[in-house]
């Protein structure tokens, strides 16, 4: 897509129809699952109207569910943008930079060590796993002169992935809590409570809110650091900023759903296709392009082979890996 037809339709009406599209499929995730509902059934539930196994189905089971869905497509959608600005390499997100694997490894410690540690404590753990194997890519990639390329950002940040991932599964057979580990590894919002919003959902949005203050200095740290020097930009503190707000939405995200990758590669490359390479516009439309891709997933998860869910994780890896593998192919320019 040229630039000039990016510009054609203002970012207004752009972002406008992104939020009705998510309407539209916050409704039909509503509507659709293995209990058979209507939007009557719906509009009942949310507007607190009579009693029954279905509304009480609604408003304690899916709506969580499907708010958790969009808030953790959100903010892995704009901990992804924020990552790729920050680090010029269009193929990093929270996945391959260590931070959900971090945040795995994080969960399995308190879980094996801390069983009885509610859902506060979990999320601290998170925050702590993700923050540390996010430090030991960026500590491995400065070992050598030039070694923030993107390629050896990439490569650290696959063989640290695969090491925590190693520790929270060697962790999960020592203390034979395996099963718990997977069930978070696998992905997916089922089970979420109103207990676990209350938590996270003010965490994912401060993060949001700060990273939409910060935009303009990401857009130019995303052009060259050099440039945002000589404009005054506070370089070191703006990035610090920056990595602790992927650190809150990351860990936030694994805490509430498990570890989903690729929704930060995808979404911010599908996004600049739209709205150009101005994080002013990338970050709010990755929002909401997130949320809307995580509902759709979460919803074809409860659908595809009902009664049975299928794994949230498996539908995304589905879509994520062959546009992973064509981004590689095309040297990350494919949606710029």
């Amino acid at each position: 897509m040229t630039t000039m037809n990016r510009k054609t339709i203002p970012f207004l009406y752009k972002l406008t129809a992104g939020f009705i599209l998510l309407l539209i499929m916050f409704a039909a995730a509503m509507v659709f699952g293995a209990a058979d509902t209507t939007l009557q059934d719906v509009w009942q539930a949310l507007t607190g109207q009579g009693e029954g196994g279905k509304l009480s189905l609604i408003r304690e089971i899916r709506l969580p569910r499907e708010i958790a869905a969009m808030f953790v497509g959100a903010a892995l959608a704009v901990s992804g943008a924020i990552m790729q600005g920050m680090t010029r390499n269009p193929l990093a997100d929270p996945g391959l930079l260590g931070l959900t694997a971090g945040a795995n490894a994080g969960l399995a410690v308190t879980l094996a060590l801390l069983p009885s540690a509610n859902y506060f404590y979990v999320m601290i753990a998170c925050f702590i796993g993700a923050a540390a194997g996010a430090l030991m890519v960026f500590g491995i990639g400065a070992l050598r002169r030039g070694g923030f390329s993107p390629l050896r950002i990439v490569l650290a940040g696959a063989a640290v992935s695969a090491f925590l991932y190693a520790i929270a599964e060697g962790i999960g057979i020592y203390f034979k809590i395996s099963k718990d580990v997977s069930m978070w590894t696998a992905g997916g919002a089922i089970g979420t409570s109103w207990s676990q919003l209350q938590v996270i959902v003010p965490l994912i949005a401060a993060g949001i809110v700060i990273s939409l203050l910060l935009s303009r200095q990401l857009t130019v740290l995303s052009l060259n650091e050099e440039v945002a020097v000589g404009l005054g930009q506070k370089t070191t503190a703006i990035k610090t900023v920056l990595f602790l707000v992927i650190i809150l939405l990351a860990g936030a995200s694994v805490a509430l759903v498990g570890n989903l990758t690729f929704i930060g590669l995808m979404i911010p490359h599908i996004v600049r296709a739209a709205v150009g390479n101005d994080y002013r516009f990338v970050l709010p439309m990755s929002a909401v392009t997130g949320a809307l891709f995580m509902l759709l997933a979460d919803t074809l998860g409860r659908t595809v082979n009902a009664p049975y869910e299928t794994p949230v994780a498996a539908i995304v890896a589905a879509v994520g890996l062959p546009f992973f593998l064509f981004i590689v192919h095309k040297g990350g320019k494919a949606f710029s």
